[in-house]
């Protein structure tokens, strides 16, 4: 099953195992190749660079809110897939990176692969992330 059916029929269910600490993952292995300490600034630069990435890999919820279409303008035309034929759709996505909860929507392609980052937001508190996801359109 490719990654839009899962997405469809996960719904509002966030019954995924939980998944690796993407962000503790990172700086263990920064400070493994860099040295203790320099694991948590340079996590920072390379979340920066590669977001949309992180948010993808420390989701714990995925719910598809329809197809996205690069091609759309005012006029309402366009597809929902890209030159190269490949679909592209937009998921709402609901974790946690480091010590702060994230709802984000995501464009992601039908083999899985997160390809960018429309909306994000932080919270504190996970109860918080889940209300902003459960509304994302």
């Amino acid at each position: 099953m490719d990654i839009v059916n899962t997405a469809r029929t996960a719904a509002f269910e966030c019954s995924a195992p939980q998944p690796l600490d993407v962000y503790a993952a990172l700086i263990a292995g920064l400070e493994r190749e860099f040295g203790r300490g320099a694991g948590e600034a340079l996590a920072q630069r390379f979340i920066e660079a590669e977001e949309t990435d992180f948010l993808w890999e420390a989701r714990r919820c995925e719910r598809w809110l329809g197809g996205f279409a690069p091609g759309y303008g005012n006029d309402g035309e366009g597809g929902d897939e890209r030159e190269d034929g490949a679909e592209l759709e937009r998921i709402a996505v609901m974790g946690k990176l480091g010590q702060r909860w994230f709802a984000a929507t995501l464009i992601v392609d039908g083999e899985g692969c997160a390809r960018g980052l429309i909306a994000r937001r932080d919270f504190s508190r996970s109860d918080r992330a889940r209300r902003a996801w459960s509304r994302a359109r």
